[in-house]
């Protein structure tokens, strides 16, 4: 075994990580590729790389992030939606041995793959990541929704018609190339993030360099897609995620709020699914997360788990007093609809009361 940093695995190395993931039975989640981690890599000085040999060729890749103490995260821990191990089937590996090569003391995930035997008995809570099914094309979608909600796909279709008569024709762009379309998305997402109270992930430098690296990234298991809903000439809606032949992850979607009461982001998403579809992408993964417009699009759910592996040792300790009560009281939370919907309209509040302080 040897650890390395992701812009020191060679040729070979990365091509039998693509392979692998290619053989699995699982989805071909983009974030699970090479090429997100080569990206997190360049961006984050903690990413590491562990390369497990069988019989001299590689056989497993462990992607990380160190931290203090021994401490480990997942790769690209916050932003990634999909995370785990790459491990040739039947590899005798042990989870202890593999992290104790690493010198981790605990390794946390938040959005863990289903079927990472190593680390999902070290879950501490399972979520659905919701999908949409287009395998069967987007014609089989559309009927799916028309008879789950057929009120919402004929109220989303109106609204499409309306916004065209009165803020200019409607156009959809699957994959734009326009810098200045990606810019936008991302002041409407912080402006969403301060409006409802979240941390502002595109205050971080590191996920705005890591955005704009992978947007420029073409590679088949991993490619940076922007989608734009235009009104005429003006954007009103935009999506940047990330595909591979087969799955589209969805990461970073938002709209112009002056174009709320048209639902562009419903639009959009259908407009995508449509365009996805068409490029034989089967399955748009919408991520975890509870949220309306989920609700009204999905056709499925898949799991995806939340946790930390530990190891003995002082990381392992330092791990749980920072993380495990607040992942508690989350859970807490979480499990009551009432209190859940009181600390959703502080987030909001809150938001409120720092945009008006500006």
């Amino acid at each position: 075994m040897r650890v390395a940093r992701p812009g020191d695995l060679n040729a070979g190395e990365l091509e039998v990580w693509r392979e692998l993931r290619a053989k699995s039975q699982a989805p071909e989640n983009p974030f699970m590729e090479p090429e997100f981690t080569l990206a997190v890599g360049r961006v984050r000085s903690s990413a590491r790389v562990a390369v497990v040999y069988e019989g001299g060729e590689p056989a497993a890749f462990f992607p990380y992030e160190k931290g203090k103490v021994g401490q480990g995260r997942a790769i690209g821990f916050g932003v990634s939606d999909c995370q785990g191990a790459i491990v040739r089937p039947q590899l005798a590996l042990e989870r202890d041995e593999l992290m104790r090569a690493c010198g981790l003391s605990s390794w946390e995930f938040d959005n863990l793959e289903a079927g990472q035997s190593l680390f999902v008995p070290d879950a501490a809570a399972e979520y659905a990541s919701f999908v949409i099914d287009v395998g069967d094309g987007y014609a089989s979608y559309e009927t799916i929704l028309r008879q789950q909600s057929p009120k919402f796909f004929k109220t989303t279709a109106a609204k499409e018609r309306r916004l065209g008569r009165q803020a200019g024709e409607v156009r959809f762009v699957f994959d734009e190339r326009d810098p200045a379309a990606l810019a936008r998305l991302m002041e409407w997402k912080s402006a969403q993030y301060r409006r409802t109270g979240r941390r502002d992930r595109f205050a971080q430098d590191w996920i705005n360099t890591l955005v704009q690296q992978l947007a420029h990234t073409r590679a088949p298991g991993c490619s940076g897609v922007l989608s734009v809903l235009y009104a005429g000439e003006r954007p009103v809606a935009a999506h940047f995620g990330l595909r591979s032949r087969t799955v589209l992850a969805c990461w970073f979607p938002a709209y112009d709020p002056e174009f709320a009461k048209f639902s562009p982001g419903l639009v959009l998403h259908l407009r995508m699914a449509e365009a996805a579809a068409a490029e034989g992408i089967g399955m748009l993964d919408l991520g975890r997360g509870a949220a309306e417009y989920k609700d009204a699009l999905k056709t499925g759910e898949i799991p995806v788990y939340e946790g930390a592996s530990t190891r003995p040792g002082a990381g392992a300790v330092l791990h749980w007093i920072g993380r495990e009560p607040s992942r508690r009281a989350h859970g807490f939370v979480r499990n009551r609809p009432r209190l859940a919907e009181f600390a959703q309209r502080s987030l909001k509040r809150a938001g409120r009361l720092r945009g008006a302080g500006k």
